[in-house]
C-alpha cells in the first residue's frame, strides 16, 4: 500500500513539473529568437536569395 502511495506522490510531482519545464524552455526560446527578428525588406531579401530559378 505505501508503493501506491509513492507512486501517486511521484505522479503527482511530475504533473506539476512538467508545464513549469515547458513554459521555462519556450521562454528561453522566444528570447532566443528575439534577437533575430528582422524587418520586412531584410527578410523579402532573404526569401529572395533562398529561391533560385534555373
Amino acid at each position: 500500500m505505501a508503493g501506491v502511495g509513492v507512486l501517486f506522490v511521484l505522479l503527482l510531482v511530475l504533473a506539476l513539473a512538467a508545464p513549469l519545464v515547458l513554459y521555462v524552455l519556450v521562454r528561453d526560446e522566444r528570447e532566443r529568437d528575439a534577437a533575430n527578428v528582422a524587418d520586412r525588406e531584410a527578410a523579402e531579401r532573404a526569401a529572395r536569395r533562398d529561391t533560385r530559378e534555373d
